[in-house]
C-alpha cells in the first residue's frame, strides 16, 4: 500500500514540476502557470470529501487501481495538448484520480496499521517518497524529450495500479465485504473544524512553495533549471523523514503537541526562506519541509479520531479539501508575483502558519479508535 501510495503521489508532485517548463516552452504567465496547480486541486478539493463519505458507506476497495491509473493519464496528456484549456482539463482529470485515491487509501491504512501513528507514518512516507520523486520523473522525461514526451509520465500510474490491485486481493482474502463497522465515540465537529483550519494555513505554504520556490531559488542563486529543481526536490524530500519521524514523536509526546511545535519551526523556517540571501536557502527550504511534513499524517489521525463515525469523510476533508484548498491561493500569489515579484508574493507565507498555530492552541487530544476498512482486516 506504502508503494502505491508513492505511484498516485507522484501526480501530485507532478503538476507543480511541470510549471517551470510550461512557463519556458509555452510563454505562459506565472499567474498562468499556477492556474494549472490550481486545476489539479480544485476538483481534488471539492470532491475528495465527496469520495470519503462514499466509503464510510460501501467498500470500495476496487477505486484504488482504476484511481491510480486516473492520476497518472491526467498528467501524461497534459503536455500533448497544446490548448490551455484542454492542458487545465487533463490536470483536473488528473485532480480527480487523486482524490478518488486518499480516502479509501487512508481509512485503510489505519485499519492495518491498528490505528498506530508510527504505522500510518510509513504509508504517508510512501505518497511524500512520489512527491520527492516527482521533480526528478518531470525533469528525466521532460527536459530531454520536452512537453510532447510526457505520455512516458503514465509509467507509475500502471505500476500503482498494479500494486493497489495486489493489496485489494491480498486484504479480501481475510475481510468480508461490507460497510466500516461502527466506531464508538461522538463525532467532535469544533475540534475538526479547527484542525481543518490549521490544515488550510499548512495546504496554501505547501502549495505555493510548490509552484513558486524552483524558479525563486533561481533567482536567488543564479543557474540554470537543475539549480530550481534540486530546491523542489529538497521542499518535497523532507516528507521522507518529516511523516515518520511525527509519528515517533507523536508516539512519545502526544500528536496535538508535536501539531503545534512543527508550525512553529515553519514560521521561521519560511522566514528563512524569504528573507535569506544565497545558498543558505537550501537549508531553510529543508526546514520548512520538516516542518510541513512532521505533522502531516498526524493531521489525518487527529482528523479521523475527532470524527470516529465518519473517518472516510474525515480522512477526505485532511487529505483532500483543506490541503487541496491550497491550490485556491496558487493563483493569487502567481498575479501578486507577475505584478511585483516572486519575494514579495512569498512573504504572506511567513504568516499563515502562526495562524495555524494559533488555531490549534484550543485543541485537545482526541481518544485515538479503531475502526475496520472494507475488504481489510484489523490488525
Amino acid at each position: 500500500m506504502s508503494l502505491g501510495h508513492a505511484c498516485v503521489d507522484v501526480y501530485q508532485g507532478a503538476v507543480a514540476a511541470l510549471v517551470p517548463y510550461f512557463v519556458a516552452e509555452r510563454a505562459y504567465s506565472y499567474a498562468a502557470a499556477s492556474g494549472i496547480v490550481l486545476a489539479a486541486s480544485l476538483l481534488s478539493s471539492v470532491v475528495q470529501p465527496l469520495f470519503g463519505a462514499l466509503t464510510d458507506r460501501w467498500a470500495m476497495p476496487w477505486l484504488l487501481p482504476l484511481s491510480a491509473l486516473t492520476a497518472g493519464s491526467g498528467v501524461a496528456l497534459s503536455g500533448v495538448f497544446g490548448s490551455y484549456p484542454l492542458t487545465l482539463a487533463a490536470v483536473a482529470v488528473s485532480g480527480i484520480g487523486v482524490a478518488a485515491y486518499h480516502p479509501e487509501a487512508a481509512r485503510a491504512a489505519r485499519a492495518v496499521a491498528s490505528g498506530d501513528n508510527t504505522g500510518m507514518g510509513w504509508f504517508s512516507l510512501g505518497g511524500n517518497v512520489g512527491f520527492a520523486l516527482a521533480p526528478l520523473l518531470v525533469a528525466a522525461v521532460i527536459a530531454t524529450g520536452g512537453l510532447n514526451a510526457s505520455p512516458l509520465l503514465a509509467v507509475p500510474a500502471v505500476a500503482g495500479a498494479a500494486l493497489c490491485a495486489a493489496a485489494v486481493r491480498a486484504s479480501r482474502v481475510r475481510a468480508p465485504a461490507g460497510p466500516p463497522a461502527e466506531s464508538s465515540g461522538s463525532d467532535d465537529w469544533p475540534s475538526f473544524l479547527r484542525l481543518s483550519g490549521a490544515v488550510v494555513c499548512r495546504s496554501v505554504v505547501f502549495v505555493g512553495l510548490s509552484a513558486f520556490v524552483s524558479p525563486y531559488v533561481r533567482e536567488r542563486v543564479g543557474g540554470g533549471d537543475v539549480v530550481g529543481t534540486a530546491a523542489l526536490c529538497v521542499l518535497y524530500a523532507g516528507g521522507a523523514v518529516g511523516t515518520v519521524l511525527g509519528g515517533r514523536l507523536a508516539d512519545r509526546y502526544g500528536r496535538v503537541t508535536v501539531v503545534r511545535r512543527a508550525y512553529a519551526l515553519t514560521v521561521l523556517a519560511v522566514a528563512g526562506v524569504v528573507l535569506v540571501p544565497g545558498p543558505a536557502v537550501y537549508l531553510f527550504v529543508a526546514l520548512t519541509s520538516a516542518g510541513l511534513y512532521v505533522p502531516f499524517s498526524l493531521h489525518v489521525t487527529l482528523g479521523q479520531d475527532c470524527l470516529p463515525g465518519r473517518v472516510g469523510t474525515a480522512s477526505g476533508v485532511t487529505l483532500g479539501l483543506t490541503v487541496s484548498v491550497g491550490g485556491l491561493a496558487a493563483p493569487a500569489l502567481g498575479a501578486l508575483a507577475d505584478t511585483t515579484s516572486l519575494r514579495t508574493a512569498l512573504v504572506p507565507l511567513i504568516v499563515l502558519p502562526a495562524l495555524g498555530g494559533l488555531l490549534l492552541r484550543g485543541l485537545r487530544e482526541p481518544a485515538p479508535v479503531r475502526q475496520s476498512a472494507p475488504g481489510l482486516p484489523v490488525r
